[in-house]
């Protein structure tokens, strides 16, 4: 299948998990794919994992300079880029008594700023036309407790997803969301088995999501198959949220 033969994909955050299932699934569509994480070992695995001409680039989502320097990079060798996916994420427990600021700031700057500012700095390198994902998810829109920072950066995720779709329309940029429920990843695997039971016990589909379900939604929206699809958010929650 090539939905995306000929295209430059940037995925910020796709050494692991969701990020490297999409990565993953754009280069078998025919996309040239370039990835981002935080760990050399992660990233290099992984594009070696992809083959082909699939591209590591260590960089922090949450430094603007490193952002930056990721777009100059696939604009040098690129030229620009069709699909971006901002992917790179942080959940980590605290209950509203256990809140620090730090604990605060550190879930902002990766999930909100680093989505923001690596839009912001992809904009010169995106085509007309192309279009943008946004990883967030379902947690958005629910009582999350002890991850009510986490489901706040999530919320704010999809509340920019809207404007940025209204600003970007003028050039035919697509700006979306895909919003996962429970997925079986890495992260979710150090969740102890009774967390685990309680996160799928409300899932009519009786299972968490696989990280290439995910991506194929992802997909989707990055494909020419939802050109007339922008602003929107895809729940790949098993019902969860839905029924």
């Amino acid at each position: 299948m090539t939905r995306m033969a000929g295209r430059i994909a940037l995925v910020v955050g796709g050494a692991r998990g969701i990020g490297l299932a999409t990565a993953r699934a754009l280069a078998e569509e025919g996309a040239t794919v370039v990835l981002t994480g935080r760990k050399e070992q992660e990233v290099a695995a992984a594009a070696a994992g992809i083959g082909g001409a699939a591209q590591g680039i260590v960089a922090d989502a949450a430094a603007q300079a490193d952002l930056a320097r990721v777009v100059a990079e696939v604009q040098h060798r690129h030229g620009r880029i069709d699909a971006l996916v901002l992917n790179a994420g942080l959940s980590e427990p605290a209950t509203l008594a256990e809140e620090t600021a730090e604990h605060v700031d550190r879930h902002f700057a990766v999930n909100v700023r680093g989505a923001l500012f690596g839009l912001q700095a992809a904009l010169p390198a995106l085509r007309d036309g192309a279009a943008v994902v946004l990883v967030g998810s379902i947690a958005a829109t629910m009582g999350v407790t002890p991850y009510s920072t986490y489901a706040a950066t999530k919320a704010a995720l999809r509340s920019y997803a809207r404007s940025w779709a209204a600003e970007l329309a003028p050039r035919g940029i697509r700006v979306n969301v895909v919003a996962p429920g429970p997925t079986d990843t890495d992260m979710m695997a150090a969740v102890p088995d009774e967390t685990r039971r309680a996160l799928v016990a409300p899932i009519p589909l009786g299972r968490m999501a696989r990280v290439d379900e995910v991506a194929a939604a992802a997909l989707f929206l990055l494909s020419d198959a939802a050109s007339f699809v922008t602003g929107a958010e895809l729940c790949v929650d098993g019902g969860m949220r839905q029924v």
